[in-house]
């Protein structure tokens, strides 16, 4: 990260600015839209949204004036005003990926299936990729790295989301010979299994959230999501199945340092070398450490962090989408990711009822009204066959009752295997040499 207001600063200077474009302008892309505009050196040179508004006002809420603003309708369109320097909206994603200039391709739409084909079209037409769609990751992410390696360009998560926030202090620990024990998040939402989107649509009106994306929030699937996605770019793996939820004071990080201690030690863990999340440190990632040189423990007593033997090292916020920008310029000045899969999935994001379920029913997947996520690791999901929750969509349908809280596993569930990312998650399973889809 350092130096790179330079970088930009010297883009801007030299007349090269980064020319990028942003699937999806709901909230995440609005506020990655305004926040690129403030930055030197690179653009959201064109934003696509199934609501052609959604674009055209990304860019005025941005400060982006009216004659800046072209909507496209074709992409030969799109290449010629983008020549002009024009802002351009358009509804057709697949632009994105095709047009002339642009350098990175942005998905923050949050659809598993639709992060399948933005990342798949981008990097196949030697665009780089990053992925605020951490949903889509962790089913494909291994297969999209390799895509990427493939074409010559990055693919990577992003920077603000916590998995890429977590990430550059696990970088940090290690860098400085820390073994990481315990790597996690704050849960920013009170756990509320029963959520739906109606019971959060008058607070979501309130926040300007889709209904979904805070019920996703709400019954923990991003939560689950995102660990996934740690898991799978380091090896730690969770302790239990969809983690203990440590509790602490609000603000009470040092906390961290006994419960993250194994239970013989008067701790809460099983065993280290674990993903995690945490209720009372949010907005917060934190990597909780140690070393077993005397000298070093004596030096972290010193400056403040506790008696040991566990430290926890903590960043008191993630910006989310408005740090994207950052993995874009990275990736584009430096060949450098934020977060990838270290190869096959150490861990899996699985199915669970949210509710009794009959046989026959239709189920939804994020942020609905059906289902929640959990995470498992990679082993156990192959051995009791439980569902990777991406894979599931409005078009699954139960096999057999299901009770409450119940995990779902391939006996009771039948999917819509018509999608890209049934399929490339096929082409994954097949580059390991195992099967996970039945």
């Amino acid at each position: 990260m350092l130096n790179l207001d330079k970088k930009l600063i010297k883009c801007e200077e030299d007349g090269k600015v980064i020319l990028s474009g942003i699937v999806g302008a709901g909230q995440m892309g609005r506020g990655m839209v305004s926040q690129m505009v403030m930055m030197k050196g690179i653009k959201p040179a064109i934003v696509s949204d199934i609501v052609i508004e959604n674009a055209v006002n990304a860019f005025k809420y941005a400060g982006v004036a009216d004659d800046d603003i072209a909507v496209a309708k074709t992409l030969e369109e799109a290449n010629v005003y983008m020549e002009q320097g024009k802002y351009v909206a358009t509804e057709d994603a697949n632009m994105i990926s095709q047009a002339n200039l642009v350098q990175c391709v942005i998905d923050a739409t949050g659809v598993p299936d639709v992060g399948a084909h933005v990342a798949t079209t981008a990097m196949k037409n030697h665009k780089h990729c990053v992925m605020l769609n951490v949903e889509t990751d962790i089913v494909i992410g291994s297969y999209l790295k390799k895509l990427g390696d493939e074409n010559g360009v990055i693919y990577t998560g992003s920077d603000g989301d916590e998995p890429g926030a977590v990430m550059h202090l696990y970088s940090f620990a290690r860098a400085m010979g820390m073994e990481v024990k315990v790597m996690g998040k704050g849960k920013n939402n009170k756990l509320d299994y029963d959520c739906n989107p109606d019971t959060v649509l008058e607070e979501a009106t309130r926040r300007k959230m889709s209904p979904k994306m805070l019920c996703a929030f709400k019954d923990g699937t991003k939560t689950m999501v995102e660990m996934t996605a740690m898991s799978n770019a380091t090896g730690l793996i969770p302790d239990v199945i969809g983690g203990h939820g440590l509790v602490v004071e609000p603000g009470d990080v040092k906390a961290l340092n006994q419960l993250c201690k194994l239970k013989e030690d008067g701790g809460v863990m099983n065993k280290h070398g674990v993903v995690e999340y945490v209720n009372g440190i949010a907005p917060g990632v934190f990597v909780t450490v140690a070393t077993t040189n005397e000298e070093i423990a004596y030096q972290m007593g010193y400056h403040s962090m506790g008696p040991g033997p566990l430290w926890t090292l903590y960043r008191p916020y993630h910006l989310c989408n408005l740090e994207t920008p950052l993995t874009v310029a990275r990736a584009v000045l430096e060949g450098e990711p934020t977060i990838v899969p270290m190869g096959a999935p150490v861990s899996e994001c699985i199915t669970r009822a949210k509710i009794d379920l009959k046989a026959g029913q239709p189920i939804d997947g994020i942020g609905g009204y059906t289902t929640y996520a959990s995470i498992a690791t990679a082993a156990e999901t192959r051995e009791k066959g439980y569902v990777p929750y991406g894979l599931v969509t409005k078009n699954a349908k139960l096999l057999k009752d299901v009770k409450k809280g119940q995990m779902i596993t391939w006996d009771m569930i039948e999917l819509d295997t018509s999608t890209l990312i049934y399929k490339l998650r096929k082409e994954q399973d097949a580059m390991y040499g195992y099967e996970i889809l039945k």
